[in-house]
């Protein structure tokens, strides 16, 4: 998936010449707190809610420090992998899209982000959930996949939690059948410590939103 099949179908842009108390406005009206600033297809930038406070922009043209706004952008034909470790580094609620002769074509908020994230990775289908705890040494995709699929599951997904410093790693992997028995009796006979299961929609869905809060709050958005 690529960004510009990520853009959004709401967020706007302002001008140079309008002043901070429209872009905040609007910022408030989406919720984000980055809005990209553009004059006739052209980015000149992205401004941000912190930017127009520290610099008084309110009754001022954003374009008034047009050397002070941030120029992170993604071009169009960037993969979904790459949007996301750009919004997360600079810790940015909005990524302006460009094309390939540099002009302004929309932009990917962390909401269109995540949303994207889920129906990538099979996070709406029915299905359980599986938390594998285990040294990150220990690790292989390939026989925990075997182990699912010779008890007649299948993984629709996997992901990978590790604490930084260490060699611990829970593996989370979504799988397409809420009949986990066999399964963890397999994972249990081959050694594997089963940190979680989560069998029931409402339960999965306390875990999916715990961890997009996580993932916000880590933002500071």
């Amino acid at each position: 998936m690529l960004a510009q099949n990520l853009i959004s179908d709401v967020i706007p842009s302002v001008k140079s010449s309008e002043n901070g108390q429209v872009a905040l406005d609007l910022m408030d009206l989406y919720r984000v707190s980055h809005i990209p600033v553009v004059d006739d297809s052209e980015y000149l930038g992205l401004v941000s809610d912190k930017l127009i406070y520290d610099l008084n922009l309110l009754e001022e043209p954003v374009g008034q420090e047009l050397d002070k706004l941030d120029a992170s952008h993604a071009h169009k034909d960037q993969h979904i992998f790459e949007v996301a470790m750009v919004m997360y580094k600079l810790k940015i609620s909005v990524l302006p899209v460009l094309d390939d002769n540099h002009f302004y074509i929309g932009a990917i908020t962390l909401y269109d982000l995540a949303r994207r994230f889920a129906s990538l990775f099979s996070l709406q289908e029915i299905g359980g959930v599986l938390v594998l705890e285990m040294n990150v040494n220990d690790y292989s995709l390939v026989q925990i996949s075997k182990i699912v699929e010779n008890n007649g599951g299948k993984v629709l997904s996997s992901f990978l939690d590790r604490k930084p410093g260490t060699s611990n790693l829970n593996v989370i992997l979504k799988l397409d059948t809420e009949e986990l028995s066999s399964i963890t009796q397999s994972f249990t006979r081959f050694g594997y410590n089963i940190k979680a299961v989560y069998l029931d929609n409402s339960v999965l869905d306390d875990l999916y939103n715990d961890r997009y809060d996580q993932f916000m709050k880590y933002m500071n958005i």
